[in-house]
């Protein structure tokens, strides 16, 4: 396993912190995640919270997403596939979240990733 080492300057968005680093951070800490979008729940027993959970190469994260910042990133919430993430860490009962302040859709960048390995039309002529 590698040696973690603590990021200087906790990260800035748009950089992003890797999900097995999400234990390094003070709780309250300002992070940006990303990653792509494995569930969305919203129970009925929420008050209106959303919970995403996100998944990038090093794991998952936990989103929590308030009634007040789902009806400003709406579209992000629903629809992305692909979501950056920017809130603050918090630390309950041994389960690390972020708590969603901006929610951006990245999911073009899946687009751009499709298009990148594609084989080119003259590559495939004899």
């Amino acid at each position: 396993m590698e040696p973690l080492v603590r990021p200087p300057d906790w990260p800035r968005p748009p950089a992003c912190l890797p999900h097995h680093l999400l234990h390094l951070p003070p709780e309250g800490a300002r992070v940006a995640v990303a990653g792509l979008v494995l569930v969305r729940q919203r129970p009925g027993t929420a008050k209106g919270v959303i919970f995403v959970t996100l998944e990038d190469e090093f794991g998952v994260c936990n989103v929590v997403v308030w009634q007040a910042i789902y009806q400003r990133f709406r579209r992000a919430v629903i629809a992305g596939r692909l979501l950056r993430v920017t809130g603050r860490v918090q630390r309950q009962s041994g389960v690390t979240h972020v708590v969603a302040e901006t929610v951006e859709d990245i999911s073009a960048m899946l687009d751009e990733l499709v298009h990148l390995h594609e084989p080119t039309r003259a590559a495939d002529q004899p």
